[in-house]
């Protein structure tokens, strides 16, 4: 009789919400294969979110204040405390004990999620010392946060080499691979499977259920995306697509009252759209930031992009992807300083005069070579083990 395998899938998001929808992409095709996959979702919970048919285990809430992610907070806003921290720690052990998996899957452990460590932790030594155990994989993006210190890279080998038996880097190697923002990854070569993007699988629009628009403003989580809505907004009057329909989405942590004031504008509002790929797949241009999932779902659709990247000094993933689709011309990027709506303005005029941009020359399969690598080492697994 064959036996359904069972994956522990462990996401944690402290600010932005990407990480948990590249992990739900990569759910969705697990649950579709198959595997009976249980999802421990430590952060704020996301509105229409969708578990695709996976067990979800919610711990007690952590979040980060904006900007600081040296303290972990509840979903009351308030400092979490040792006792806080040691019922998550527990409830995951508990969760771990009882769910028996075959795979755990981590995003972002060990490269990040340093403030999680006083249950990442512990769960990594109880899953090491079950008596099946399972295997481990590392989930992580294209582009890491560069300028740790070399201690924390070696930390991040040492977790590896004693724990994983893989990571799955969620990148096209012929765009970025990992070892450019990770200066020890010949220590871990061996560990390393590239997937390609993980961009969502598009369905026609043929219902015509879905909306329909020509220019769609998207800012991820709607936290850090502000200043582009307004100068976006502003610039549509004036432009060559001011006749065209225009969306704009805030995301669910847009300042409130900056959102309402945007219903006064002749465009159409939205927090969210679940079937935003599709949108985009019929819309001509689409105006972001560089979030991993936003600019995947922007690949996945084909559509023409202006592309505003969010960094700093020690934020930098953003820009380095803008900037290596630029250099493709495959995007037109807009820097802090050109982030108003006459650059707006000039930018909508040059990329809608351009060329239809190539997507196809990245891999955008992401979910399903992830799921096809779990798959693999799990059946190997099996076969090591005669069963």
């Amino acid at each position: 009789m064959k036996r359904t395998p069972k994956i522990l899938y462990y996401v944690q998001h402290l600010l932005g919400v990407g990480h948990v929808f590249r992990t739900m992409r990569i759910v969705k095709i697990l649950v579709q294969r198959g595997f009976d996959v249980e999802l421990i979702y430590g952060g704020e919970k996301l509105p229409q979110f969708d578990d695709y048919g996976a067990k979800v285990h919610f711990l007690p809430s952590l979040v980060t204040a904006k900007g600081d992610f040296s303290h972990l907070l509840t979903a009351q806003g308030v400092l979490a405390d040792d006792q806080y921290k040691c019922d998550r720690r527990d409830r995951l052990l508990t969760i771990l004990a009882q769910a028996k998996p075959d795979i755990i899957v981590t995003e972002a452990f060990p490269f990040g999620r340093r403030q999680m460590h006083f249950e990442l932790l512990p769960f990594m030594e109880a899953a090491a010392a079950m008596q099946k155990r399972p295997l481990i994989f590392a989930s992580v993006r294209d582009i890491l946060q560069e300028g740790n210190k070399p201690s924390k890279d070696q930390q991040t080998v040492a977790l590896l080499k004693t724990y994983f038996d893989g990571i799955l880097v969620h990148a096209d190697p012929n765009l970025i691979a990992l070892d450019a923002t990770f200066p020890l990854t010949e220590e871990i070569a061996t560990l390393i499977n590239y997937t390609g993007i993980v961009a969502p699988d598009i369905i026609p629009n043929l219902s015509g259920v879905v909306p329909e628009f020509d220019v769609v403003v998207s800012v991820g989580g709607g936290m850090l995306g502000r200043e582009l809505v307004s100068a976006a907004v502003e610039a549509k009057s004036g432009s060559t697509m001011q006749d065209a329909r225009w969306c704009v989405l805030t995301g669910p942590f847009m300042d409130a009252d900056f959102s309402r004031q945007l219903f006064n504008s002749d465009i159409v509002v939205r927090e969210f759209l679940p079937d935003l790929p599709q949108v985009l797949a019929g819309a001509k241009l689409s105006i972001s930031l560089a979030g991993y999932n936003t600019v995947a779902d922007i690949m996945a659709a084909g559509c023409r992009a202006i592309i505003a990247p969010q960094w700093n000094d020690k934020e930098t993933e953003q820009l380095r992807r803008t900037q290596l689709l630029a250099e493709r011309n495959l995007v037109e990027m807009l820097s802090h300083e050109q982030k108003n709506p006459e650059n707006i303005r000039e930018a909508i005029r040059r990329i809608m005069q351009a060329p239809p941009p190539d997507w196809q020359s990245i891999d955008t399969c992401g979910a399903h070579k992830s799921a096809d690598i779990l798959e693999k080492a799990y059946l190997t697994s099996r076969q090591k083990q005669g069963r």
